[in-house]
C-alpha cells in the first residue's frame, strides 16, 4: 500500500491505505457503499464529496451532477481512481447495519438427526445463513452479509447484463466465496466443523443460476423463462469450500420465470397450501414476487417493479442505514419524520419513500394522478431531503406493477383481491413497510389489518426443509405441482391493468 494514497472516509473517520490507481469503487464497496447501477455512471447513488485532495471530473459526472454540485466537490465514486491522498465525505457510508429480522429464528417442525446443517438465503442484496443442530433443531449461529455481487449492480437485471458481458464467472466466484466464508465463521464459533451433513440454499432465479453457474442468457429476453431451474446438487469440494467429509450442497428449485426457490420456501414455511382463507405472500423488491392461495387454487408470478422500493433511482434515495428517513407520518397537518440513528437526514429509504408519498397524498401535496401539487418540481420532506416528480413516478411504476400482478393472479385463482384475509410481506423491506401507507398508495386493496410482516420466510422455509428430510421431497413436489406459474408479461391484459393501477386512490 502507498501511504501517499491514504483515504479518510467521513463522517465516521475511517482511514485506509490503498495502492495508487485503485478504483475508488473497489475500496468503498468493501466498506458498505452500494453502487445501484453497477458502477456504470448511470445514477447518483455513489456520490462522494472531496474535502481534501483531487478527483478529476469525468463526462459521466457532468451528466449526473449539476455545476453547483461539482463546484462543491461532489463526484461519482464509480468513475474515479485514487491518485493521491484524499479525504472524502461519503454520502451513504456507514458501517453495514444489516436488518436483524433477516436472521429469522422462529421455530419450525423438525425430525431429530445427526450432525449439523446450514440453511442459506441468497438474496440479491443480503446473504443470511444459519448453522443448525440437526439433533435439536437449535440455531447455533447466524451470519448476515451484503451480497458481494452488489458492486456490479443493485438489481438482478444489472447482474444479468454484467454476466452476459463476460462477468458470469466473477459473479459466481464472488458469492460462492462469500457464503463459504460465512459458513466457516459459523463453524469456527461453534467449534464443530467436522459435523456438517447438509447445506440448503434458496434464492431468486438469477441468484440460483449465478451460484450454480447456469447460463442466465434466457433470463435476459422474452419470454424470460429459465432452461434449468430444477434442484441443483453440488459438493463442498466443487465449490472450493473446505468442509470435512465433503457434504452435499443443494440449491432448491424455482417455481418458474423469476419466481425462485426463496418464494417456494416461503410458501412452505407459511403453509399456504392449507390456508383456510384467501392468503398471499409478497416479496417486494426489484422483481416483485407474488403467491396467491384461494380455495385450493394457487398461482405465482413475478413482476418487474423496478428498484424504487429499495430507494434506487430515487434522487436522495439510500438503503436503510444511519441518516435515512425510514418513517413519515402526518401530525398537526405536517410531515413528521423518523431518521435512523437520529440527527439530520441524509436521504430516504424505501419504507420512508412509501410513507412520504402516502402522507403527501393525505395532505393534498401530491394529486391522485401523481403530480406534485401546484406544478412544483420538488416536494420537501425534511431538509435537505426532497422528492422530485421523477421520484414519485418511479414509485407509481413500482406499486402499479405489484398491484397489477395481484389483480391478474386474483383472476387466475377466482378471487376478488379485496377478499384477501392475510397478506404476508417477506424480506427486509416488507418487514418495515407500514401497512396503512401501502394501502394509501394503492399497492394493495385490503384492510391494513390484513397485512402482516412475514419475517424471512425464505430462510425459515430452507431451515424447515433441512430439518425435515423425510418430508422434503414431498413438500417441494407439492409446491411445484400446486403453485401454477403465470407469465404476466405474456398476458394480453397486463398493460391495461398496469396502466389502470398507475394512479393513486382518492382520499
Amino acid at each position: 500500500m502507498d501511504p501517499d494514497c491514504s483515504l479518510r472516509l467521513l463522517p465516521l473517520g475511517e482511514r485506509i491505505d490503498v495502492a495508487r490507481g485503485t478504483p475508488l469503487q473497489d475500496v468503498l464497496f468493501l466498506h458498505g457503499v452500494e453502487f445501484p447501477c453497477g458502477g456504470h455512471g448511470r445514477c447518483r447513488g455513489c456520490r462522494v464529496r472531496v474535502l481534501e485532495g483531487e478527483l478529476a471530473v469525468t463526462p459521466a459526472m457532468r451528466r449526473k451532477l449539476s455545476d453547483a454540485e461539482l463546484a462543491a466537490g461532489w463526484r461519482l465514486s464509480c468513475c474515479a481512481s485514487v491518485e493521491g491522498p484524499l479525504a472524502l465525505e461519503v454520502a451513504q457510508w456507514t458501517t453495514p447495519g444489516l436488518v436483524t429480522n433477516l436472521a429469522d429464528t422462529l421455530e419450525v417442525p423438525f425430525e431429530p438427526g445427526e450432525g449439523l446443517g446450514v440453511a442459506v438465503d441468497l438474496g440479491t442484496t443480503t446473504l443470511a445463513a444459519q448453522l443448525l443442530d440437526l439433533s435439536t433443531g437449535e440455531v447455533l449461529a447466524v451470519e448476515l452479509a451484503l451480497n458481494p455481487q452488489c458492486i456490479h449492480g443493485a438489481d438482478v437485471m444489472s447482474r444479468v447484463e454484467f454476466a452476459l458481458h463476460g462477468g458470469a464467472g466473477q459473479l459466481t466466484s464472488l458469492v460462492r466465496q462469500s457464503i463459504g466464508g460465512m459458513i466457516a465463521r459459523m463453524l469456527a464459533s461453534a467449534g464443530r466443523a467436522a459435523e456438517v451433513r447438509r447445506v440448503e440454499l434458496v434464492g431468486n432465479t438469477v441468484m440460483h443460476h449465478l451460484f450454480c453457474a447456469i447460463d442466465v442468457a434466457p433470463l435476459s429476453h422474452a419470454p424470460f423463462e429459465p432452461v434449468d431451474d430444477d434442484l441443483q446438487r453440488l459438493t463442498a469440494a466443487g465449490l472450493a469450500w473446505t468442509l470435512p467429509g465433503n457434504p452435499a450442497i443443494e440449491f432448491l428449485p424455482c417455481l418458474g420465470g423469476f419466481v425462485g426457490s426463496d418464494i417456494l420456501a416461503g410458501a412452505i414455511a407459511l403453509d399456504l397450501f392449507d390456508a383456510r382463507e384467501p392468503a398471499a405472500l409478497l416479496d417486494l423488491g426489484t422483481n416483485g414476487e407474488i403467491v396467491l392461495a384461494a380455495g385450493g387454487a394457487m398461482a405465482c408470478a413475478s413482476t418487474a417493479a423496478g428498484p424504487a422500493f429499495e430507494a434506487a433511482r430515487i434522487r436522495m434515495g439510500m438503503r436503510a442505514a444511519a441518516g435515512a428517513i425510514a418513517r413519515v407520518e402526518v401530525a398537526e397537518g405536517e410531515m413528521r419524520c423518523h431518521v435512523l440513528g437520529g440527527g439530520a437526514p441524509r436521504g430516504i429509504c424505501g419504507s420512508g419513500l412509501v410513507d412520504a408519498v402516502a402522507a403527501a397524498l393525505s395532505l393534498g401535496r401530491i394529486q391522485p394522478d401523481g403530480r406534485i401539487a401546484g406544478g412544483a418540481r420538488e416536494l420537501a420532506i425534511e431538509s435537505p431531503v426532497v422528492l422530485t416528480q421523477r421520484d414519485v413516478r418511479e414509485l407509481q411504476l413500482a406499486k402499479a406493477a405489484i398491484a397489477a400482478g395481484v389483480q391478474l393472479l386474483s383472476r387466475e385463482t377466482g378471487l376478488d383481491p379485496r377478499d384477501l384475509a392475510t397478506v404476508h410481506l417477506a424480506g427486509a423491506f416488507g418487514n418495515y413497510l407500514d401497512p396503512a401507507s401501502a394501502v394509501r398508495i394503492g399497492l394493495l386493496p385490503v384492510d391494513p389489518a390484513c397485512i402482516v410482516s412475514g419475517g424471512n420466510t425464505a430462510l425459515r422455509g430452507a431451515r424447515l426443509l433441512l430439518l425435515c428430510p423425510s418430508r422434503k421431497a414431498a413438500l417441494i413436489e407439492e409446491a411445484r405441482t400446486r403453485i401454477r406459474h403465470i407469465a404476466l408479461a405474456a398476458s394480453p391484459d397486463f398493460q391495461d391493468v398496469f396502466t389502470d393501477c398507475l394512479g393513486f386512490p382518492e382520499a
